[in-house]
């Protein structure tokens, strides 16, 4: 961890441990219902007011609490175009397994890139302080894993423009010359997608 990052994590740190003071509450609106208060906002009486840490502009957590869920939204730092598309190729790729790591939302907050929903069935069921230090692993993991898969595609494009000037170059008919030109822009299609991979750190937080 960087000199710069560690205290915005301890401040995301102290803050989501204030915000995790969660009890059981049913719903004031319609009987025999528990909806997590964030999300429904039927009554503002039982929100809290929300907090948001940022580290630049392109480095925020929003901490929306209330009296039964806390809802954690994360907006991760994009430096260019690669990035932006690594980054949501990573979180669809993630949102679309939420249901393997309980606490993710299927959709983000609008102006974030991953939504975190910890209600008080979570906090009952799991330990509260495993549940923000993956909340705060995955704060510190998400950059390097983006900063890797850039460094692999980086990578693997300067070998597959190698390879397709040197078919191009020494390709004489016009039309293999178009199939070539076909496939090398096929594969760097194919690159885009960037091979995604959960580490098991990340699954046992929530163990």
């Amino acid at each position: 961890m960087t000199a710069t990052l560690r205290p915005y994590l301890n401040a995301v740190r102290a803050t989501l441990q204030a915000a995790l003071c969660l009890e059981n509450f049913s719903s004031q609106v319609v009987e025999r219902h528990n909806k997590p208060e964030v999300e429904v906002r039927s009554s503002k009486e039982l929100l809290l007011q929300p907090v948001v840490i940022s580290r630049n502009d392109k480095e925020k957590v929003l901490i929306e609490g209330s009296i039964n869920s806390v809802r954690v939204s994360i907006a991760v730092k994009q430096a260019d175009e690669i990035e932006k598309i690594l980054c949501h190729k990573f979180m669809r790729f993630m949102m679309m397994r939420a249901e393997n790591f309980f606490i993710l939302r299927r959709k983000p907050v609008e102006g974030y890139d991953i939504s975190f929903l910890i209600t008080n069935f979570h906090t009952e069921q799991m330990y509260k302080h495993k549940l923000v230090d993956f909340v705060i692993h995955f704060m510190e993991e998400i950059d390097k894993e983006i900063s890797e898969m850039k460094l692999s595609v980086n990578a693997r494009a300067r070998i597959v423009a190698e390879e397709f000037l040197k078919n191009t170059h020494y390709t004489k008919n016009p039309a293999k010359r178009f199939s070539t030109v076909t496939a090398g822009c096929h594969v760097l299609l194919l690159m885009r997608r960037p091979q995604m991979s959960l580490s098991n750190k990340q699954h046992s937080c929530l163990a």
